[in-house]
């Protein structure tokens, strides 16, 4: 019942940062705007996702704008973007393996063995996926600062971290914790003995002694 138990909560942890990594990607805060210095601007907020650039203005409005051209971007962010995405696609196989191993699912009851594996398996794929995010996340961040203290930098472009970036370390943790508690969930398997060996039983005498 404990590691039941250890594998569900690995499960639900799992399976919340891999949606944490779905809305990291998604979302278009992935770096913020500093407006540092005396500098006059026309728009409360401006953001950078991997997909768009959105500008907030003062009246509340938002406009976003998607990236034109792929072959434009930095191969930097071409990669985050690529690392983001196999780590959606890992998280989706790993829910349908995990799911497969189960104890609380009827599939595969007939084979104990296979369906703890499937369990591990899909706990494994969690930790991969949750890799892949954190490697992304804590690359793009990880320019941003060097961005940020660059001293050739110009004062209005300059960026900080934005809320999707602690999205997805958050969700990576979680994605990489889960999984763990999948792989730590199965149980010992129980040392088996030989069977003890009775001892021959003694003919039972005839009465009649051979020399």
């Amino acid at each position: 019942m404990a590691s039941g138990g250890l594998q569900l909560l690995g499960f639900v942890l799992a399976f919340l940062g891999w949606i944490g990594i779905i809305i990291s990607t998604a979302m278009p805060q992935w770096k913020m705007a500093s407006y540092a210095g005396d500098n006059i601007v026309t728009a409360q907020a401006l953001y950078e996702g991997l997909w768009m650039s959105c500008a907030m203005q003062s009246t509340g409005q938002i406009q976003c704008k998607v990236y034109d051209s792929l072959l434009k971007l930095e191969s930097s962010l071409q990669a985050t973007r690529a690392l983001m995405v196999a780590s959606i696609l890992l998280g989706l196989v790993a829910v349908f393996v995990a799911v497969t191993g189960m104890k609380c699912m009827k599939c595969m009851e007939d084979d104990q063995v296979k369906k703890m594996r499937m369990a591990v398996f899909g706990g494994v794929i969690f930790i991969i996926a949750g890799m892949a995010a954190l490697v992304a996340t804590s690359w793009y961040g990880n320019r941003v600062a060097r961005a940020f203290y660059d001293p050739f930098t110009p004062v209005n472009t300059r960026f900080e971290f934005g809320s999707a970036l602690f999205i997805g370390w958050a969700a990576a943790s979680l994605a990489i914790l889960g999984g763990a508690f999948l792989c730590c969930s199965c149980p010992q398997r129980e040392t088996s003995y030989p069977p003890t060996r009775g001892y021959p039983k003694n003919a039972p005498s005839t009465g009649k002694d051979y020399v």
